[in-house]
């Protein structure tokens, strides 16, 4: 095995080691703070079994979903500040919360009906997915890496526009879209982890399966053409792969700040590897960002709880501000 495959793939096993512990932590972080639990019979089985542990996986794989989508974006835009929400993606997914809360009138806890079964993960979703076609639709296609850019960021000042004017309507839930647009993993349970786990695979599939034209995307759109990279149908699937793991990250779990424009950059300072690599390390340290900053807001200020989204943008917003000092060029 040579140096370059080795290096990656140590990583890959301490990022691995790093989630199996962050997990254990996890699960002994209760309400209370830390609360490791000695009876997993009874009431102490159903909190390790549907509370705690479901909660832990989940925002797990959230983080990993933002991580791979950061991978994604980075390459495919070839900016290493390129967001998973670039294309609209987050702020669809806010105004299609707000749209449900103002249709319902009440929290989701409180629906009936249509709307309870629809709730706020559905809303999300398919806010996310109307963000990023509407992206699509004004870029016409992805055919312009440049258009698609501007399209999103127009995209997403519209969307956040009409959310911010559905909160206005409907001050009485600001509280409810606060929680969402903070962050919280409080909401996850096992069909929720279930559903991060299938969006995750099938993203990931997508994205490694093209790794190597994101290789040469690297090089030049010219260079990739000339490599036979067929780079409209390859743009939108890679876009696909990137809309499908931020929708369903955002619909579980609300906005989360710099997990994935941190994770992939972690990646390249500790391995500097080739996008085969770089896509799945992203995701494992993207699930590892997230889950430690969820163990640390349960149990910080104990038994309050912080918002995850406040969490990680104090500490990205630390690390990126370090890097820059360190690189000033």
């Amino acid at each position: 095995m040579t140096a370059a495959v080795r290096a990656p793939a140590f990583l890959a096993g301490w990022l691995i080691a790093a989630s199996a512990g962050l997990l254990a932590l996890g699960v002994a972080v209760g309400s209370t703070g830390w609360e490791p639990l000695r009876d997993v019979a009874g009431a102490g089985q159903t909190i390790l079994w549907e509370i705690r542990l479901p909660r832990s996986v989940g925002a797990w794989l959230a983080g990993a979903l933002l991580g791979l989508a950061g991978a994604i974006a980075q390459g495919l835009f070839r900016n290493p500040l390129a967001d998973p929400y670039l294309l609209g993606s987050a702020t669809g997914a806010a105004f299609g919360v707000a749209v449900l809360l103002v249709t319902i009138g009440a929290a989701p806890a409180a629906a009936t009906g249509w709307a309870a079964l629809f709730g706020t993960t559905g809303a999300a979703f398919i806010g996310a997915l109307a963000g990023v076609a509407a992206t699509l639709a004004m870029a016409r296609g992805v055919q312009h890496t440049l258009r698609l850019l501007l399209a999103g960021v127009i995209v997403g000042m519209v969307f956040g526009a009409l959310a911010a004017l559905m909160m206005f309507m409907a001050p009485d839930l600001l509280r409810t879209m606060q929680a969402f647009l903070l962050g919280t993993t409080g909401f996850l349970g096992w069909p929720g982890a279930v559903a991060l786990g299938l969006s995750l695979t099938l993203s990931a599939a997508v994205a490694i399966g093209f790794s190597r034209s994101l290789d040469a995307l690297a090089l030049g759109e010219t260079t990739a053409a000339s490599l036979g990279v067929a780079l409209g149908p390859v743009r939108m699937l890679l876009v696909g792969a990137m809309a499908l793991a931020t929708g369903a990250a955002v619909a579980h779990v609300g906005l989360i700040a710099f997990i994935g424009l941190m994770a992939p950059h972690l990646v390249r300072a500790l391995a500097k590897p080739t996008h085969r690599w770089l896509l799945p390390l992203s995701a494992l340290a993207g699930g590892v960002l997230l889950l430690a900053a969820d163990v640390i807001a349960r149990w910080l200020l104990a038994p309050r709880e912080l918002p995850v989204g406040v969490v990680t943008a104090v500490l990205g917003g630390g690390y990126l501000l370090a890097l820059m000092q360190r690189r000033p060029r």
